[in-house]
């Protein structure tokens, strides 16, 4: 038989084992929380800027004054092909 001494310190152990796993898992938790609403903040600020380069790519485009859309008035076919071929 094992003494009422060892019994303690046993479940001690284990409980303050069980603690410390809790204690630890929510540390861990908290910081990979935040590494993912970092990367996802990130993930944003970089689509954006795609976005906005896209934008200002489709708007130096048009500067041209070549109107690509066939339901516009001012649509040319002569130059639109033009600018294909240059």
């Amino acid at each position: 038989m094992v003494s009422a001494t060892v019994n303690v310190v046993r479940y001690t152990a284990l409980l303050s084992g069980v603690f410390y796993g809790i204690y630890h898992r929510r540390t861990l938790q908290t910081a990979h929380d935040a590494e993912k609403a970092h990367h996802a903040k990130h993930e944003r600020e970089t689509l954006i800027a795609q976005a906005k380069e896209a934008w200002k790519k489709k708007q130096e485009g048009s500067k041209d004054g070549v109107v690509t859309d066939p339901e516009d008035p001012r649509f040319d076919l002569e130059k639109l092909v033009a600018k294909w071929e240059s």
